[in-house]
């Protein structure tokens, strides 16, 4: 995952790993099959990993939209949540590969869907609801495309003015104080 993160797919070598971990070729057979296997087995994790935990914080019960909201917030702000420099591997190498695009395209819809149900389980309509989970899928991606770098602490000042944009509705300050607890 490491040096798909940091160098791309075209460095997950087997000769590069071998020697990045100090261990022979042999041995990566042992646990791969082959350099195909290895990606495809990469390719799952990120989207057990990413997918699943986007899809899993959307899912929280919540007693409002805006802390259904703040659920999915917790897995897109703590580090060891949804990975953004992994997502971007991953569509970087879907990029020169049909077979990874249609893994992406897949969980962008599992993604969005996940999103999309959030909303309606708070009563907006099926196309309001829609709308509004891809244009907080799409932000969220895109502030990280951005490569933004904000302050927990500016970031945690914007909380209400997100919840009021995303959901049309304003969040308690218990529902703001529980979000502040559980990412600290």
């Amino acid at each position: 995952m490491d040096i798909l993160v940091s160098n791309g797919v075209q460095d997950v070598k087997i000769m590069k790993i071998g020697a990045a971990l100090g261990v022979s070729r042999s041995s990566f057979y042992w646990y791969f099959k082959s350099r195909e296997d290895l990606l495809d087995q990469l390719l799952a994790e990120w989207e057990r990993t990413n997918t699943g935990i986007l899809i899993h914080h959307a899912n929280l019960p919540a007693a409002t939209i805006t802390e259904a909201l703040c659920n999915f917030f917790i897995c897109v702000v703590r580090p060891e949540g949804f990975n953004y420099q992994l997502d971007f591997a991953v569509r970087e190498w879907s990029r020169r590969d049909p077979a990874v695009r249609a893994v992406i395209d897949r969980s962008d819809t599992a993604r969005t869907d996940a999103l999309r149900d959030m909303f309606a389980r708070y009563d907006y309509s099926p196309a309001e609801a829609d709308i509004r989970a891809r244009v907080l899928y799409y932000q969220q991606i895109g502030y990280y495309a951005l490569e933004l770098s904000e302050s927990l602490d500016i970031r945690l000042s914007r909380l209400p003015g997100y919840l009021l944009a995303f959901t049309g509705q304003s969040a308690s300050t218990a529902e703001i104080e529980a979000f502040r607890k559980a990412i600290a």
